[in-house]
């Protein structure tokens, strides 16, 4: 398997489009290629199969039944501003294809396409996907964001699923401290956490990473590295 198959084996797609024929073409040309490719008949359909997919790129029809595929991209966008969504356009669309780009589309594709052309992209998008993924902590330190794995000078670090959660969660709010009792309803739903609990568990963590990775801000909460994120 070539290093570009691999990123690509890596992502998860959300393909958006009425039109049977067209769906199955592009489902049956690069589907094998990805981890997951979704496939929705509707824009209404579209928008709830990405909430609960959490899909990497999403290929959108304009012209749809329900919620066209410029009413689910606005909605898109609102739940996650940086997702690549690739829109499918019949070239009499022009003036909403226009639209398309005004609310920000990554590309677009006009009928009849190529699903070469269309794997093509997908795979430039991948390589500039893998470069947002891995998360710099300091110079020693790295996440990756999708795997949620921690790296040390490129060896793998073992940690748990609850350390890999409280590392996400920092990470996601960078420079933004976040209070004890944030981590505590994150890490730990339902149950009652001690401060001591929370600070055995940091100390376990420092034990197996560095000191300096996760910081204490007295009386506030907790910073991950935040002058280097």
């Amino acid at each position: 398997m070539s290093s570009d198959e691999i990123l690509l084996k890596e992502l998860k797609i959300l393909f958006v489009e009425d039109e049977v024929n067209i769906s199955k073409l592009l489902k049956d040309a690069l589907a094998d290629y990805f981890f997951s490719f979704t496939v929705a008949n509707n824009g209404e359909e579209g928008l709830d199969k990405f909430k609960k997919v959490n899909p990497d790129i999403v290929i959108t029809d304009i012209m749809m039944p329900k919620l066209d595929g410029l009413e689910m991209t606005k909605k898109i966008k609102e739940i996650n501003e940086e997702i690549p969504i690739i829109v499918l356009s019949a070239f009499s669309d022009k003036e909403k294809l226009l639209k398309a780009i005004d609310i920000g589309i990554t590309k677009y594709f006009i009928k009849p396409f190529d699903p070469e052309e269309v794997l093509e992209y997908l795979t430039f998008l991948a390589k500039k996907l893998n470069k947002h993924r891995i998360i710099c902590l300091n110079k020693h330190f790295s996440f990756d964001n999708n795997t949620k794995n921690l790296f040390e000078d490129d060896t793998f670090v073992n940690i748990t699923k609850r350390e890999k959660q409280f590392i996400s969660l920092l990470v996601e709010n960078k420079k933004d401290i976040v209070t004890a009792k944030l981590i505590k309803t994150k890490l730990w739903p339902g149950e009652d956490v001690t401060d001591e609990r929370l600070r055995t568990f940091i100390k376990r963590l420092r034990a197996k990473t560095a000191k300096e990775l996760i910081k204490n801000i007295p009386g506030q909460g907790y910073l991950i590295s935040p002058n280097d994120i």
